[in-house]
């Protein structure tokens, strides 16, 4: 049984309500949460045999998705558990971008971020730091798929179009009750909500107009040019699901390379309606939809802790001192 199938028992009418009876808020939510684990506990028996007499059935790998506190997840954005719904999902992915940074700070630090799934976890949810792409829609799928939602894992192209755009992006397909969404929780000045997995959807959530396009097999991910310009692809992907491995090796680039733009200089960003901060190398920036951005303010090493916190990013002593070094480093290299 996948998460689509938990999701339509708990629709199937009467025969089945007993599964979720008539009691307060709270007990409902850990029967509901309680039963997903059941059900998925016995799929993945059923899988591991399957898997042992058929090895090549197992197409995508494990992702763990048990590691994950689900109720310390709920906690850490602001919701509730709820029967899988478009409603849902949207105010899932909405309260997550607007709740988890967006950063490279452990990139800059040297420490390449790992990409186990409690690892993920005791970073974003229980030390409530931020992080990047990978981070956050691995954590995202996991929630998404312990509360019965049926996911898809991909990787996209960053700027398709630039001869130098490499696939380092995750992103999320997301199937509720037949109805398909790209999810994009990690692009730091992306996608507040989930959008329809559909040939010219749009949506101006936040104030940030954004639409997906089919060009054959890949769906682009566009938003208007500077100045009101033609539609530029942010990234581009297909329906491919992606294995573990092919998130580390992407993985791997991103924090390593000299070519990464995540290994050069410090990125944190957050946005929510009608705001996106950034805070890019040495300059602290605030952007409104449909106004000329205004010029970076520059921040000082000094002041670093400060910025941070303000956009949610919480470092103990030693990290903020490692980073103010790196900063300081960066800023007498500019000067």
């Amino acid at each position: 049984m996948d998460g689509a199938d938990v999701a339509s028992s708990f629709q199937a009418g009467t025969k089945r309500q007993k599964y979720l009876p008539k009691l307060t808020t709270k007990v409902a939510h850990c029967n509901y949460v309680a039963w997903l684990d059941l059900h998925r506990a016995e799929d993945a028996r059923v899988k591991s045999v399957t898997n042992t007499l058929h090895p090549a059935s197992s197409q995508t790998g494990d992702w763990y998705i048990t590691a994950l506190d689900l109720d310390a997840y709920l906690h850490r954005i602001g919701e509730s558990a709820a029967r899988p719904s478009e409603e849902a999902l949207s105010a899932l992915h909405e309260a997550h971008v607007r709740t988890v940074p967006f950063g490279n700070v452990d990139v800059l630090l040297g420490h390449p971020p790992s990409l186990e799934l409690s690892d993920i976890a005791d970073k974003l949810v229980h030390r409530r730091r931020g992080g990047y792409c990978f981070e956050h829609g691995l954590l995202f799928a996991a929630a998404l798929e312990r509360l019965g939602y049926h996911v898809t894992r991909c990787l996209a192209r960053v700027q398709p179009d630039s001869p130098g755009g490499a696939k380092t992006h995750l992103v999320l397909v997301v199937d509720v009750r037949g109805k398909r969404f790209l999810a994009d929780t990690g692009f730091g000045s992306g996608l507040l909500v989930p959008l329809p997995l559909e040939d010219g959807a749009t949506t101006e959530h936040g104030g940030w107009p954004y639409r997906l396009r089919r060009d054959g097999r890949l769906w682009r991910l566009e938003k208007p040019g500077d100045g009101g310009a033609d539609w530029t692809a942010v990234y581009a992907f297909d329906e491919t699901p992606q294995r573990p491995i092919d998130y580390v090796v992407a993985n791997h680039f991103t924090a390593t390379h000299p070519r990464s733009p995540f290994t050069q200089r410090l990125i944190v960003q957050r946005i929510d309606h009608g705001i996106c901060r950034k805070l890019v190398g040495r300059g602290l920036l605030t952007e409104h939809p449909g106004r000329t951005p205004e010029q970076p303010r520059p921040v000082s090493a000094d002041e670093l802790g400060e910025v941070l916190h303000s956009l949610g990013l919480a470092l103990d002593e030693d990290e903020l001192a490692q980073l103010r070094q790196v900063y300081a480093g960066a800023e007498k290299a500019e000067s």
